[in-house]
């Protein structure tokens, strides 16, 4: 027997959910998304969430967990997420795990160790020296402890640059220790990964700058301000950290960064695609499908079909 559910992976704005919606049609899948902003209640635009006849076409699973002000880890999706694949074959179906969060693919494919809980207290140190030396000088602080960590991170990600530290100081081991590679030991154990790529990244680009407008013109800017509106959410947050999300926040907070707002949501955007597919490499065992051609669904759809016959 095979891996017991297939991957579907890719860059933000790679066409993951067309893809996905067209296995639904002809194969009786389920899909497990692989998300780390689609977990959060009211963050639906921004986050490009399926919409409600999307989800109604086919099962989604892990949208819509948790409110804002709470936290999701890459532990939280593996238990989530293992557990689901059980159900889901249990019904008769098919398990299909779709996003762009490779660091929940990779915690799921390689497994990683009980990570030490957040501390408040540690991360407003690091926050407090963020204010006074910037982000940047802690991302080189971090490639000094954990180049690996850092390789991957942009200078300006604070989120993440603010965990790796936070695991640094509480743990004495760099964050990228903490993976332990018991999950899979081999290519033959690994799960089928099918992975949207461009070809050409301009392609990628032209497609992130017209859906980060297209949400604009959906609302966007409304629905984070009825979010800064409840009064307990701020950019302390990972959710309000999400890319686009912060963008506007600061815009409503009166921030006047360089560019217009559709300038720096698109150019976060890009750097966020930039990292997964950095990821996605870091995965030579991958299928990858060319997502710029038009034959692209397709060749998705015929990979799954192969996939799907071999669980018989």
């Amino acid at each position: 027997m095979s891996a017991p559910y297939l991957c579907l992976a890719g860059p933000t704005a790679s066409g993951k959910t067309a893809a996905a919606l067209a296995l639904a049609r002809v194969l009786p899948i389920e899909i497990i998304s692989v998300d780390s902003a689609l977990v959060y209640r009211g963050m639906d635009i921004g986050t490009a969430k399926p919409s409600a006849a999307e989800r109604a076409a086919v099962p989604h699973h892990l949208i819509d967990l948790i409110d804002p002000t709470e936290a999701y880890s890459a532990a939280q999706f593996v238990a989530d997420a293992t557990r689901l694949v059980s159900e889901i074959r249990a019904r008769g179906r098919l398990p299909v795990l779709v996003g762009g969060t490779l660091l929940y693919f990779k915690a799921l494919f390689d497994g990683m160790d009980a990570l030490p809980a957040a501390d408040a207290a540690v991360r407003a140190r690091i926050d407090a020296r963020a204010a006074r030396i910037g982000w940047p000088a802690l991302h080189a602080e971090l490639a000094r402890v954990d180049p690996t960590t850092a390789a991957r991170l942009s200078p300006n990600d604070s989120q993440r640059i603010q965990r790796a530290l936070e695991v640094w100081e509480l743990s004495g081991r760099p964050l990228s220790h903490w993976h332990t590679g018991r999950a899979c030991r081999g290519p033959h154990e690994r799960p089928r990964l099918i992975a949207l790529e461009p070809v050409d990244r301009a392609w990628l680009h032209r497609r992130i700058a017209e859906r980060f407008q297209a949400m604009l013109a959906a609302g966007f800017i409304d629905e984070v301000r009825a979010l800064r509106a409840r009064g307990d959410l701020s950019l302390a947050l990972p959710s309000m950290r999400c890319v686009g999300y912060r963008q506007v926040w600061e815009m409503l907070e009166g921030w006047h960064p360089p560019g217009t707002l559709a300038e720096r949501g698109i150019a976060a955007t890009r750097q966020l695609a930039k990292r997964q597919l950095t990821w996605l490499r870091s995965m030579p065992w991958r299928e990858p499908v060319a997502c710029d051609r038009p034959d692209a669904i397709d060749q998705v759809v015929r990979q799954a079909q192969a996939w799907a016959q071999e669980q018989r």
